[in-house]
């Protein structure tokens, strides 16, 4: 279950330039594609969450405590929840290193993360909050984005999917709100900040001209799937599934959307993606696939393909010729690299005004950490969370000017 474990890494933190509508996203973590070659990189390794922190014993109620370290409106963030994400955090930064960085850039990489890894915590809580407050519904989103994980683990159903979810520790109601949360936080940045950007072609062309070296390229092409799966199904079954793969061929020649009949037709993790599944050098497919691929101009479709995982079709979105490519080839690449460079600035002066419209309390010690709150630290009621300390039962210590013990 690597690609479970890997998707709660993704959960820890939210990125601050998520969005939409404006490029091709990152397909979710999947297994090998259909035709593929072997992939050259080794899998990362499984992350497993790290234990939480020791809990205090309370010698006056004789229950168990935990410290709040902040408060984000009517939600708090304790120092197991934190050290959880830090933990996290860390083995995401030593993953992404392995083999690439100096012990030196390692170091500066993890001491870089610590010091956004609570500033983050409290950016994800007020954009979930603020999405919440817009009335933004996710469930179906949610429900979607379980199956593609489902999938990509080929898992029967979705009490399949939790119960692997469970054998690694995870609490599965956890495990949805984090993806929950993530698509929240999404939509939010897309709607409030990202709907406010644009990017006129003079922009586009006038970084074109300036950057014309970062376009010389080998030959390339970025592909798109369409996928029958054929997984253990029995014989009697495969005319049925290739017929259905002939259908959705059929419906793209007749002008449909190939995205569109990819979210509907497709059975592959990429179908939330528009079947999208990235650029390709000479080499980095198999050779039947390549030869194939190669020949065609862009737009165009294979046929039905056979392949072990099941029936494909594939359409060349770009072929890209070897050497310094045209404007019009890399104009879509460039809109989103100028997208996102605006995005990034526009989203974070957007959460700074969340905060001065937020009751954002952090506990002496931690402000640097958490990017800055509300310089006077006052006493706490802990109403709001009433049901849930009875649920898990487990009482707060609270901090504040008259709690000099915490």
């Amino acid at each position: 279950m690597r690609n479970i474990a890997m998707i709660v890494a993704l959960l820890a933190a939210v990125p601050l330039a998520a969005q939409e509508p404006k490029q091709e996203p990152t397909p979710a973590p999947t297994l090998e594609k259909p035709g593929m070659a072997p992939a050259t990189d080794e899998p990362k390794p499984v992350v497993k969450p790290k234990a939480a922190a020791p809990v205090k014993a309370n010698p006056d109620s004789g229950k168990t405590v935990e410290e709040i370290i902040a408060r984000v409106n009517n939600e708090i963030i304790t120092r197991s929840e934190y050290d959880k994400s830090l933990a996290t955090a860390d083995e995401e930064v030593r993953q992404d290193c392995q083999g690439k960085c100096t012990p030196e850039q390692l170091q500066a990489a993890l001491a870089d993360r610590k010091k956004t890894t609570l500033r983050d915590f409290i950016d994800q809580s007020l954009l979930a909050q603020r999405g919440k407050d817009m009335g933004i519904s996710v469930e179906t989103d949610v429900v979607k984005q379980l199956d593609q994980i489902r999938i990509s683990n080929k898992l029967g159903s979705m009490d399949d999917l939790e119960k692997a979810v469970s054998s690694q520790g995870l609490n599965w109601e956890d495990f949805k709100n984090g993806i929950r949360n993530r698509i929240l936080t999404q939509k939010v940045i897309s709607q409030e900040v990202g709907s406010h950007i644009s990017i006129g072609e003079s922009d586009g062309r006038k970084y074109y001209e300036e950057h014309k070296a970062e376009f010389v390229r080998p030959e390339q092409v970025a592909l798109r799937e369409i996928i029958v799966s054929t997984d253990g199904k029995k014989e009697a079954e495969l005319p049925d599934l290739k017929k259905k793969a002939e259908t959705a061929l059929k419906r793209v020649k007749d002008g449909e959307d190939f995205g569109e009949i990819a979210k509907r037709l497709s059975d592959g993790s990429t179908k939330e993606q528009g079947g999208y599944i990235g650029m390709f050098k000479r080499g980095e497919l198999a050779k039947q696939l390549e030869d194939t691929v190669f020949k065609m101009k862009k737009n165009e479709l294979t046929d039905v393909l056979e392949t072990k995982q099941g029936f494909l079709v594939m359409q060349v979105l770009e072929h890209y010729d070897e050497g310094e490519q045209s404007f019009e080839k890399v104009k879509n690449e460039i809109m989103d690299r100028l997208y996102n460079e605006k995005l990034e600035p526009a989203a974070r002066e957007y959460l700074k005004t969340l905060r001065e419209q937020s009751y954002v309390v952090i506990k002496p010690g931690y402000a640097e950490l958490a990017g800055g709150g509300n310089s006077e630290i006052q006493e706490v009621s802990t109403t709001p969370e009433t049901t849930k300390q009875k649920k898990a039962r487990k009482k707060y210590i609270l901090f504040g000017k008259k709690k000099t013990s915490a």
